[in-house]
């Protein structure tokens, strides 16, 4: 028996207008050889880009904060590939949210224990601020996450966290999160976009990263087949 999938692309385009951690044109691209300079008849568009790793719907792996820890080239398909289990706090989150422990407590009381090796997702509603890159930006207040939560969900032994926002910690508070995740050989995913689109248990997520040597960050195309 045939059953039809849905794909839900979860990735913010990259442009020069996208909102940054610093608030700076981020990302750029530009003509290298344009059709015009073509003396063959065979006409190409060569482009180049310049931009941080750190860009976009992007992926922090463990080295981005932990010395010699692992980089994006080392992470399996099998983290990358998973159950993707996503946590709604739209309804509460402001910018002064924090997500703590009793919210994924509630929810695995409703939908069971997070699995070993899923991906989770907070879905804040923050996402909606994408074109706006000041308000989404927002002296970096935004709903992040506590430090114990990320240490509950490491207790489930779970493959990475991701969010809608710039990232799982504010700014001013030592990155905490970032310490406890990346710290624990997992991984962070920032600048999550459509996760309202998803269920809460039952989507697969392909987290796909560019393969970088090295690389202690990277863009990603998110995707969700549910």
């Amino acid at each position: 028996m045939n059953k039809e999938f849905k794909l839900v692309d979860l990735t913010h385009q990259l442009s020069s207008e996208i909102p940054t951690w610093d608030g700076s044109c981020g990302f750029e691209l530009s003509i290298g050889t344009d059709y015009k300079d073509c003396i063959s008849p065979n006409l190409f568009r060569v482009q180049k880009i310049k931009c941080g790793a750190g860009i976009g719907t992007h992926m922090d792996a463990p080295a981005h904060v932990i010395p010699n820890g692992r980089t994006i080239d080392k992470l399996s398909l099998e983290e990358l590939v998973t159950d993707c289990i996503v946590i709604d706090v739209s309804a509460e989150a402001g910018e002064d949210y924090i997500v703590l422990p009793e919210v994924v407590e509630k929810f695995e009381k409703e939908h069971g224990e997070i699995k070993p090796n899923s991906f989770v997702i907070f879905y804040t509603g923050w996402d909606k601020y994408w074109d706006d890159r000041e308000k989404y930006n927002n002296d970096h207040k935004f709903p992040s996450v506590d430090v114990s939560t990320a240490e509950l969900l490491l207790k489930r032994d779970i493959a990475g966290i991701g969010i809608d926002t710039l990232s799982a910690d504010t700014g001013t508070n030592g990155f905490p999160v970032h310490n406890a995740i990346l710290g624990a050989d997992k991984y962070l995913v920032e600048n999550i976009a459509n996760a309202k689109e998803l269920p809460p248990i039952g989507a697969k997520s392909f987290v796909l990263p560019m393969k970088i040597k090295d690389g202690t960050e990277s863009p990603i195309r998110l995707i969700a087949l549910i």
